[in-house]
């Protein structure tokens, strides 16, 4: 029987239009989104721009002030600014260009404050270009104890913590490191339904051979590509030590190789990751996520090994779908060993993708006519710097 949910959650009814589909929970989609801002339950001095407002998620801009601290931190109980005037070491300015040195700590107030109503929550994650630079970020609430969660119904001002951690970065006031999706109750993920959904429309394609089998327990999971290009044998990039800063307001302007050293497929199709590197990879396989979900990669699974394979975490709905034209997207990876030397092998699972419902079509679906940046990539490194010849 179909549901009224404006009748079960009564307190969304100003700000959610109701649905009638089956599902109570699930992430909210573009309009949804659209509505919150509408009705100023997300809302910024200056305003929001629709543009900000992606397919499944709301990216987040840089505030006028940061502060560098001493070490990162959760509130617990008290307040992000509490915490930051007993950590803090200086403040700096962002309404001008700004250098933001790696290695070092920073807390920047963003723009974005929420007026959540009671059931809906946040979950947030760097964006695609932030994760390929190497820029660890992590969203803070007031007395908030988990990074990148926002608890329902949350009142109140946003934070972010930022670590360049391989390149130093230029940046200012409205720059967009992450996003936030939003989600009402706890949709539950199911390795069942995943299969039903790969049977109706496949998930997992290799570019040779078309759709292929996908391999599904507690998520999708994907493989690293150590074939490369046929052309030039690269596999991926690693980033070099002491590079100039990036200035993330320029596209396609840096020389890769002043900052990147390629690194070219073996005879034995493997790649000995050390601890202090940071690399650019990409999946073996090419995946799509449906315009009615989201998905997002578990960076981190000592299962498959001591290495973390991904920092911007969200798919879109609509990735590796575009105009119908496209099957599958590769999976890029960034990739860090932690303490020890790691061998890593063509074809080895690395990671695996959690599917999210989303409550509905969004209006909005990832792909180039949106300025979706990297829907046909390959392995693609950030969007400041020229493509490889």
């Amino acid at each position: 029987m179909k549901r009224d949910l404006g009748a079960l959650f009564p307190e969304l009814e100003k700000d959610l239009k109701p649905y009638t589909a089956e599902a109570t929970t699930g992430i909210l989609p573009f309009q949804e989104i659209c509505r919150l801002i509408d009705g100023g339950r997300i809302h910024a001095a200056s305003g929001i721009e629709r543009e900000q407002v992606q397919p499944a998620s709301l990216d987040l801009r840089l505030g006028p002030k940061a502060w560098r601290v001493r070490a990162s931190f959760l509130p617990g109980s008290a307040t992000v600014a509490s915490k930051i005037e007993r950590l803090k070491m200086h403040e700096i300015d962002l309404t001008g260009p700004t250098v933001l040195e790696k290695g070092c700590v920073y807390i920047v107030e963003l723009m974005e404050e929420l007026k959540l109503p009671a059931g809906i929550a946040g979950k947030a994650n760097p964006k695609s270009t932030t994760g390929r630079l190497d820029i660890f970020t992590r969203l803070i609430t007031d007395n908030g104890n988990e990074f990148e969660g926002v608890r329902e119904g949350y009142r109140g001002k946003l934070y972010l913590e930022v670590v360049p951690r391989t390149f130093s970065i230029l940046l200012q006031q409205g720059a967009r490191l992450n996003q936030i999706r939003f989600v009402r109750g706890n949709p539950p993920a199911s390795d069942i339904k995943l299969g039903q959904l790969d049977q109706s429309e496949p998930l997992v394609y290799l570019e040779a051979d078309g759709p292929h089998a996908a391999v599904i327990k507690d998520g999708l999971w994907i493989s690293v590509d150590l074939e490369g290009n046929a052309d030039n044998g690269i596999v991926g990039y690693r980033a070099k030590n002491h590079a100039p800063l990036v200035d993330l307001s320029k596209i396609a302007y840096y020389d890769t190789l002043e900052f990147w050293e390629p690194i070219t497929r073996t005879p034995s199709r493997g790649l000995v990751l050390n601890p202090d590197d940071f690399y650019i990879l990409a999946s073996r396989e090419l995946i799509r996520v449906p315009p009615n979900y989201a998905a997002s990669m578990v960076p981190y699974d000592p299962s498959v090994g001591e290495f973390r394979i991904h920092y911007a975490g969200f798919f879109d709905p609509g990735f590796g779908y575009g105009e119908n034209d496209i099957a599958g997207t590769r999976a890029v990876l960034e990739v860090r060993s932690h303490d020890v030397p790691f061998l890593i092998e063509h074809g080895q699972d690395v990671g695996r993708l959690i599917y999210d419902r989303l409550l509905g079509v969004p209006e909005k679906i990832y792909g180039v006519n949106i300025g979706s940046s990297y829907q046909r990539q390959g392995l693609a490194l950030a969007k400041q710097f020229k493509l490889p010849a």
